[in-house]
């Protein structure tokens, strides 16, 4: 018996000790929230509860806030106020150890975070370089034997840390694609032999200008193109950066160098060219999620020829992911290249590719 009551007072007494060391709302229908508040803004109250999990709550619906542990409060001038609170009126009142209390309007609120978050912002400010990563692939294959006979397999690769200062971007894609002797006896052959990569810098400058250096580079076998490289560096704007929706603008100058190899014919000799030209970077990209799970993104680059401005390269990617899982999606992307005046002959100027498959990704 008397165990029994041991047990019971101990049962009590932790019960007792969560709740004092949680923070509570009262609401003004009489509601009682406990839990941990995880964020606050001039709109609401972000509360983790054991219950019903995250719970936003607008500040119109609160009548009373208590914290019993402690809060990061980010004021309009940049600076971090640190302790518990209490709400008094239209006031969010710190309890601070060193300044004492310290009166702060909710219109006036920023970000509010308690000590997890605070750790964790803190820590997104210097990231280490192998920190904050986004890699995506995908791959799709098709192939056909029997009356037809073809091989199509396309590939790509993405990597992008982004941090509140800074952005690294890479990416790499390749298309293959050969049919066989049909049945009917045409002839076979590589009908498609593409490799495009891209990597690029980005440094905020200040919190809509930023600087940039990129590398683009392609490699077309069936244009005679064993290598173009084109290296930028200017300027950009962020028009929009929010949440859901970026769009930034770049300017600045190049230097391109591109090599062609071809083979010789019955009809023609082999042809080696190798051009050095400088020109102008001018672009675009754009990235919009339409739900949590989709996503489309869009680059544009346009590079005239400072040499012969009426010569110009560009190059598109765009590509559109819906996620089926965390770690799975279906992506469809096009991908276009073009130089005007191709210098092997009979070779065209435009090369497009349109690839669907399935995406992998994952966070680091």
């Amino acid at each position: 018996m008397k165990r029994a009551s041991l047990c019971l007072l101990l049962f009590s007494c932790a019960c007792l000790a969560s709740v004092a060391f949680a923070d509570t709302l009262v609401l003004k229908n009489g509601d009682h929230l406990t839990g941990t508040i995880t964020a606050m803004t001039s709109r609401e109250i972000t509360l983790k509860t054991d219950a019903e999990g995250e719970v936003h709550v607008k500040w119109s619906a609160v009548q009373q806030l208590n914290s019993t542990q402690p809060l990061y409060v980010a004021t309009l001038e940049k600076q971090t106020i640190e302790g518990t609170a209490n709400l008094e009126g239209t006031d969010l009142v710190i309890h601070t150890a060193t300044q004492g209390d310290v009166h702060v309007p909710i219109a006036q609120l920023t970000i509010v975070r308690n000590a997890e978050e605070q750790q964790a912002y803190e820590k997104s400010l210097h990231p280490g370089l192998a920190e904050d990563w986004t890699i995506g692939a995908n791959v799709g294959f098709a192939l056909a034997r029997g009356n037809s006979d073809t091989t199509n397999l396309n590939t790509g690769l993405t990597a992008d840390r982004k941090t509140l200062t800074d952005e690294i971007s890479m990416s790499a894609s390749t298309i293959y694609a050969r049919s066989g002797v049909t049945t009917s006896g045409a002839p076979g052959g590589v009908t498609a032999n593409e490799i495009l990569g891209a990597a690029a810098y980005q440094k905020n400058i200040s919190p809509r200008l930023f600087g940039f250096v990129s590398g683009n580079f392609t490699h077309d076998a069936l244009q005679d193109l064993v290598l173009r490289s084109i290296y930028s560096g200017g300027l950009g704007w962020h028009a929009i950066n929010r949440p859901f929706t970026t769009l930034d603008a770049l300017l600045g100058a190049n230097y391109t160098r591109e090599t062609y190899s071809s083979s010789a014919t019955a009809t023609t000799p082999a042809l080696n060219v190798a051009r050095n030209l400088p020109g102008i970077t001018a672009g675009e990209n754009f990235m919009h999620k339409f739900t949590p799970a989709s996503i489309v993104t869009e680059s544009f680059n346009f590079y005239p020829d400072l040499s012969d401005i009426s010569q110009y390269r560009f190059a598109l990617d765009t590509a559109v992911i819906t996620k089926i899982k965390k770690w799975l999606g279906w992506q469809a992307s096009l991908d276009d290249r073009y130089v005007s005046n191709p210098p092997i002959p009979g070779t065209k100027s435009n090369d497009l590719i349109l690839s669907t498959g399935l995406n992998f990704s994952f966070t680091h």
